[in-house]
């Protein structure tokens, strides 16, 4: 199980390394767009909070990919994943493949360090 959760780490934190430096540098080619996501898209961008979105992704992949302070980098990236979720079931209406296998991975390393979450699935208050 160690094996698989490694490869997992690695994917996701290579994943969102890769479009969080793209983000900045513009180096993969983006397809069309139209209707509503390219109005949310327009927007995102229009007002610079896709900075905020890219620089997330890129400081949580790096996190993953260099094995240091992974609940840490698992907390940045499941707000992203998050919204990457809401983007495409409510906005873009499909290709739900790649987020579900995005959201399946980070689940997979999860686990692994669910023990660093254990205060935050606590019913009561610490004193």
């Amino acid at each position: 199980m160690k094996i698989v959760t490694t490869i997992a780490r690695l994917l996701l934190g290579l994943m969102f390394t890769v479009f969080g430096l793209n983000g900045f540098f513009m180096f993969l080619k983006t397809p069309p767009m139209s209707g509503y996501p390219a109005q949310f898209m327009t927007v995102i961008f229009a007002t610079h909070f896709a900075y905020v979105i890219f620089a997330a992704q890129l400081v949580g992949g790096l996190l993953l990919l260099i094995n240091r302070f992974v609940p840490l980098g698992l907390t940045i990236l499941a707000g992203v994943l998050v919204n990457i979720l809401a983007y495409h079931v409510f906005i873009a209406h499909g290709d739900y493949l790649m987020p579900l296998v995005t959201t399946a991975l980070w689940f997979i390393v999860f686990a692994r360090v669910s023990s660093a979450f254990k205060g935050v699935f606590s019913a009561t208050g610490t004193n």
